[in-house]
This record gives structure tokens, C-alpha cells and sequence, in this order.
């Protein structure tokens, strides 16, 4: 049989990998950083853009999407063609695929500091970068898919199945979590509030780790893990079994970031239910990579590549076996809100992802290079720093929320709480904060370490960006054979494949979101919630921008502790004009459901500028731009229209009045600071500077502080008001 001449595109794959190097090192020291301000909250002070809450979701974008991303690519792109035994369709469509790419961790970089965010967990990013994904991700898609087509080798290997599975179903959970409606140009507002918005939310977080942080590297494990083992993988029959049952799944367990919350309960039910089941298919794909080094084991002693790769493979186990245990409820009641969630999550990035990004780095810049590792020495020094700083990392976070959890909980025999001020909690756990910033540096140290090996690895090395390959032409058999198993033949079948495997992910999507968005009896209404007034929505935004929901709940859970500690549980009603909803993931601060009347505007306007100085011992940060920077009122107007045409009923009178009813409601706000001796000295001082030099002063009711206070009060207030008049009518 003619051989065929052809060449893979290296060049493509080298791109990406310089790109999982940069940006791995640019999101790890953010990381680390926003791991510092935990010790030193005033380390960046009076610098908007270097704030913690703006900074934590520039993190996990940068090493979700930037590092991880990027890894991802460079992968595929390698693996795929030597499995398909064909270069890229498109090298168009592989540099768009580039380009694009980090034209939007660029966007990213530079809009979440400004404070450009809808606040949504791994969804941060506003509505024009949300397109620019989905484009770039098609185009990925197309590009995977055409190569398929025009292949050389007859059958379609596991680790392509799993780049397929990653493809649809990113492109939609990212399509359908995204869906908005502008009010400008870097400013939107979620298709669903409330309780739906909070479940579509989570079907994409939740499969957001499942589909871009799992799938697409069990496809690398299966390739990359046999070639630096140089042995087949353990079972093929068990990656069949591997591959369908987890795809089908996982997409149904996203409810189980949402237990004991406003979710109805059989949503919350069916998340355990599915949960509980992956653990399964997760754990059959790490014994299949495991049993894959079967009597290579010396291999591993001496080999830094294939030590990365197994302790990723046990950081997968750990972080499944995990996973499901934290969605039984009596679990979940004690983890969720704490650092155990921390843990859990770094255990999955560092290890797995992390790991095995390192191995397949290791694994395949020599070959692209023509060359030999600089230094297997240094390449175990990154594995012992890594694994160090693991440990010391993941650790103490674990000790912090058990910590967290039982002391929220504790009881006097009394009946009233043991640490009824949340701050102890902060102050008990410090340590811990410190050991997690020391295992971070360490492992940020083993990357740098990488990156000199790297360096010295490529400059002794010569450039091949086209490798000529040979193979067979491909002759295609377009019926199935009678011997032929049914997957046998459906792995010559890519377009089959992708559509079998998009019903695979779309059963369990349709039945838990349809419902929730269809049945309006699921989130039943309040008739004392009403919407936010045109300041109140203003601070909101302030709020989202700032990144408060990085720290501070807005979901009192029913337990007792919860009621006792923050008042009435939430209720699915409350919560019918929150686009996005504000739940939050983690208690860093208290709730802030029912904080609405709880103190007076001078105490959150002396919180903002100086959180110690009401609440000793805070470690949140100091917020002095909130006082000073006048408050834009000029979209106002525009966004009560777009949130009129979602569904919110401000009437045609409320949005022409929006100026003045915001100077009225700030007005009111201004004379109640007033009261405060401190501010009155203060505020007049500030004016007499402003008139004595020249420049414009800013009315502290037209500052921003203020809609920030409008919002702040409110919360809670509408059920407050129902209780009272309820309590009225009984009376």
C-alpha cells in the first residue's frame, strides 16, 4: 500500500505550550498574591484594581482558562494529529483558535480589575468576551471535527472520544449560562434571576470542572501516560464503560453546590442522586490510568515525568472520591461555605491539572526540539517542591473549615451561640492562612524552577514546525460489518459519535433546567419583594464590581445556627430580581441576607473606608475610592430598561424619575451620616479644601459610598416587612 507524505504542525503546538508556561506563572502569582492579602489585607491599599475581590476571579480565570486552557490545546492539537495520522484541517482555523484565545485572557486581564464582571463562579467575564469565546470555541470544534474527516487511521482512539465529549458541551453550558441582555458595552444582565439563575449557574460551574478541568485531560492521560510509560493502556473495554457513563453523569450533579439552599428540594435531591453515582466512571477512569504503569513501577521510581503523572492520577482520585462525599447532605452541611471547599478544589488544580500539564510539558518539548531534557534533576526538584507545596497548601485549608464549620455551629447550654461574633472564627484559623501562602510559594517555586529547565532545554534544541509524517491513505468502509461490534464501528463514525455524545449531555440538562425555568410554581412569589429602587440597583452594581460575593453569603441555610446567627431562612421568592443572583461560595465574612437595618449608615460608611475600625481583627480591606469617586448615574436609566425588558416591573414614570428618586434616597442617606460627629469634621474639612483650591466637590449623596449603603439596607427588608405586617394582621 502507497504511503502518503504529509507534515503535523508543531508550530501551533509550541505556541500553546509558551502560552500555558507565561500565563501559568502570571494566574499562580495572582494567586499567590490573593493568598497574601488573606495576612495583609491593606497590602495593595487605595489600589481599585489590585483589590482582593477583583483580583480572586482574575485568578481562577487565569489558571482555569489561561493555564489550563492553553495546556489543553497544546495537547489536543499534538495528540490528535499523530492519532489521526493527519496535520490540522485549517491551520486558519488552529491560529484563530490561538490568537483568538488569548486575545480574550488578554480581555480578561484587563476587565475584571476595572471591575468589568457579572460575578457568576468560572462565568465572570462580560457579554462581549462571552462571544468572542464562543466563536474561538467553535472554531476549535470545527477545526477537531474536520480533522476527523479527513484522517488517515481508521478508528477514532479513547483520547479523541474525550476531546469530542469537551467540545459540545463547553460550547453549551457556555452558551446557555451566558445568555444576557446588554445595557452597554461591558455591562449586562442575566436571562434568568434568582433561583434559576443560581441552577443554570451551577449546571455550568459544576460541568465547567467536568467538561474543561477532567474531560479533556483524561483524553491527554490516555494518550500521553501510555507513550511516557511506553505501554498500551490497562483496558480498552473499561475506557468504553469510562467514557459514557461519566459524561452522561456529570452533567446531572451541578444542584449539589446548592443543598439546604432556595433550590427546590427535588433538584437538591436528584444533584445527590447523580453525584453519589460518579463516583463510578471517575474512579474506573484513574484505576484505568493507574494499571496502565502495571509493571513499570521502577520506571516511575526514576522518571520525573511519570511521577507527575501518577500523583496527578491519585490527585483525580482523591479530588472524585471527594466530590461525591461532599454532596451527601449531612456533609455538605458542614463543608459548604468553608476552606474544605478550598481544599477540595486545589487538590483537583494543583494535582491534577497542574501535574499533569508538568508531565506532558516535560514529555513533549524535548520531542518538539529534537533534543534531551536540560536537567532530570531539576525536573525532580519540581516534583518534590510541587508535592511539598501541595500538601502544605491543601492541609491546613481542610483543618480551617472543619475549624469554620464546628464553630459556627456551637451552642451554649444556654441556647445561645458560643462565637456569636464571626470574626473569632477569622482570627482562629490565621495560622492556617499562613501555611496555605507558604505551600503556595513553594509551589510557584517548582514552576520557576520548570521554566529555567524549559529555557535550557529549547535553546539547546533545533526547530521542526512542520514534521513530516507518513501514512496510509485512509479506505473508508461506509457499512457496518457483521462481526463488527457496534462501538467498533462507531468509532470510525465522528459525526455519530459527537451527536450521541451531545444526547449524552443534553438528557440531563433538559430535565433539571427545564422545570425550574418552566414551572413558575417551582420559585413561588412574595408579594412584599419588590424591585430594587434606581440607587439601590446602583449599589448593587458597586457591589458585584467590588467582588463582595467572594466573601460574604447572600443564603441563610436552615439550620438553626444559620437562623440564630443571621435571622429568617432564605426563601426561593426573595430572590425573584436578583440578576445575577448573589449566594455566594464561601463565607470569608458573614451573610448578608438579612444585615438591612441591622446598623445605621454610619457604620457601614466607617466599614467601608475602615473595616477595623467597627469590626476588630477584619480582614477585609479598605474600600477609600468609595468615599471619594462620585457615583455614574448615566446608565441608570438604560438599565432599569433592560431589566424592564427580563421581566423586572419598573414602571415608564419610575425610570423617567430615576434621578431624582436617587437624589432623594441619597439625600436622606447624607443626613442620617450627619449624625456622626467624626463625619461632620471630616466632610466640612473636605469641603473647605475643595472650595480653597479650586476643584469641583462631589456631594457625599452622589458618591458611590452611598448607593452602596441604599443597597446594604435593603437587604432582607422586604421580608421583614411581610413578618410585620403578618404580625399586624394577627394582632
Amino acid at each position: 500500500m502507497e504511503l502518503e507524505r504529509f507534515h503535523y504542525d508543531n508550530k501551533i503546538v509550541k505556541n500553546f505550550i509558551y502560552a500555558t508556561i507565561v500565563w501559568g506563572v502570571v494566574g499562580m502569582s495572582v494567586g499567590l498574591l490573593v493568598a497574601f492579602l488573606y495576612l495583609f489585607p491593606n497590602l495593595t491599599e487605595g489600589i481599585p484594581w489590585l483589590s482582593y475581590g477583583r483580583l480572586r476571579p482574575l485568578h481562577t480565570n487565569a489558571v482555569i482558562f489561561a493555564f489550563v486552557g492553553n495546556a489543553i490545546f497544546a495537547g489536543v492539537y499534538y495528540s490528535t494529529q499523530r492519532l489521526l495520522k493527519a496535520r490540522m484541517a485549517s491551520d486558519f482555523l488552529s491560529k484563530l483558535n490561538f490568537w483568538g484565545w488569548q486575545a480574550i485572557i488578554v480581555a480578561a486581564a484587563i476587565t475584571l480589575p476595572l471591575g468589568y464582571t457579572t460575578s457568576k463562579e468560572y462565568a465572570e467575564l462580560e457579554w462581549p468576551i462571552d462571544i468572542m469565546i464562543a466563536l474561538v470555541w467553535v472554531a476549535f470544534g470545527v477545526n477537531l471535527i474536520w480533522t476527523m474527516i479527513k484522517r488517515r487511521q481508521r478508528h477514532l482512539y479513547v483520547a479523541i472520544w474525550f476531546y469530542i465529549a469537551t467540545f459540545v458541551t463547553v460550547a453549551v453550558l457556555h452558551i446557555f449560562n451566558s445568555l444576557a441582555l446588554p445595557a452597554d458595552f461591558l455591562k449586562s444582565y442575566s436571562a434568568y434571576a434568582g433561583v434559576q439563575d443560581a441552577l443554570v449557574q451551577w449546571w455550568y460551574g459544576h460541568n465547567a470542572v467536568a467538561f474543561f478541568l477532567t474531560t479533556p485531560f483524561l483524553g491527554l492521560m490516555y494518550y500521553f501516560v501510555p507513550k511516557a510509560a511506553n505501554r498500551p493502556v490497562y483496558s480498552y473495554k473499561l475506557s468504553i464503560i469510562h467514557f459514557w457513563s461519566l459524561i452522561f453523569i456529570y452533567i446531572w450533579a451541578g444542584p449539589h453546590h446548592l443543598l439546604y439552599s432556595a433550590l427546590p428540594d427535588w433538584a437538591q435531591n436528584l444533584g445527590v442522586v447523580f453525584s453519589v453515582m460518579l463516583i463510578m466512571p471517575s474512579w474506573g477512569g484513574m484505576i484505568n490510568g493507574l494499571l496502565t504503569l502495571r509493571g513499570a513501577w521502577d520506571k516511575v521510581r526514576q522518571d520525573p515525568i511519570l511521577k507527575f503523572m501518577v500523583v496527578a492520577i491519585t490527585g483525580y482520585g482523591m479530588a472524585t472520591f471527594e466530590g461525591p462525599m461532599l454532596s451527601l447532605k449531612n456533609v455538605n452541611a458542614i463543608a459548604h461555605f468553608t476552606d474544605w471547599i478550598i481544599a477540595h478544589v486545589h487538590v483537583g488544580a494543583l494535582a491534577w491539572n497542574g501535574f499533569l500539564t508538568f508531565g506532558m510539558l516535560y514529555w513533549l518539548i524535548p520531542r518538539l526540539y529534537k533534543t534531551k531534557l536540560h536537567s532530570i534533576g531539576l525536573a525532580n526538584v519540581h516534583f518534590w517542591l510541587g508535592t511539598l507545596g501541595i500538601v502544605l497548601y491543601a492541609l491546613p485549608m481542610y483543618v480551617a473549615g472543619f475549624v469554620q464549620a464546628f464553630m459556627w455551629k456551637q451552642f451554649n447550654p444556654s441556647g445561645t451561640l458560643v462565637y456569636g461574633n464571626f470574626l473569632e472564627t477569622v482570627n482562629e484559623i490565621m495560622p492556617m492562612y499562613w501555611m496555605r501562602a507558604i505551600g503556595g510559594s513553594l509551589y510557584i517555586v517548582g514552576v520557576f524552577v520548570m521554566v529555567y529547565n524549559v529555557w535550557r532545554t529549547v535553546a539547546s534544541g533545533s526547530k521542526v514546525e512542520d514534521e513530516l509524517a507518513e501514512a496510509a491513505a485512509l479506505v473508508k468502509v461506509t457499512k457496518r460489518q457483521k462481526t463488527e461490534a457496534f462501538h467498533t464501528w462507531l468509532e470510525r463514525k465522528p459525526v455519530k459519535l459527537t451527536i450521541l455524545a451531545t444526547i449524552a449531555i443534553l438528557i440531563g440538562g433538559a430535565v433539571q433546567i427545564i422545570p425550574t425555568i418552566m414551572v413558575d410554581s417551582n420559585v413561588p412569589t412574595i408579594s412584599s419583594v419588590k424591585p430594587y429602587t434606581p440607587l439601590e440597583l446602583e449599589g448593587r452594581d458597586i457591589y458585584i464590581r467590588e467582588g463582595c460575593v467572594g466573601c460574604h453569603s447572600q443564603m441563610v441555610r436552615p439550620f438553626r445556627s444559620e437562623v440564630e446567627r443571621y435571622g429568617e431562612y432564605s426563601k426561593g421568592g426573595e430572590y425573584v430580581y436578583d440578576r445575577p443572583f448573589l449566594w455566594g461560595s464561601k463565607r470569608t465574612g458573614p451573610d448578608l441576607l438579612r444585615v438591612g437595618g441591622k446598623y445605621n449608615d454610619s457604620w457601614h460608611f466607617n466599614h467601608m473606608y475602615n473595616p477595623s475600625s467597627t469590626s476588630p481583627g477584619s480582614i477585609m480591606p479598605k474600600y477609600p475610592w468609595l468615599i471619594t469617586d462620585e457615583l455614574d448615574k448615566s446608565e441608570t436609566e438604560a438599565k432599569m430598561k433592560t431589566l424592564v425588558k427580563l421581566g423586572v416591573p419598573y414602571s415608564d414614570e419610575e425610570i423617567a424619575n430615576a434621578q431624582a428618586a436617587m437624589d432623594k434616597q441619597g439625600q436622606r442617606i447624607e443626613e442620617s451620616l450627619y449624625t456622626d460627629p467624626d463625619f461632620v469634621k471630616t466632610y466640612e474639612a473636605d469641603k473647605k479644601a475643595a472650595k480653597a483650591s479650586g476643584e469641583e466637590f462631589v456631594e457625599m449623596k452622589d458618591r458611590e459610598i452611598v448607593a452602596l449603603i441604599a443597597y446594604l439596607q435593603r437587604l432582607g427588608t422586604d421580608i421583614k416587612k411581610a413578618s410585620d405586617n403578618a404580625s399586624t394582621a394577627s394582632n
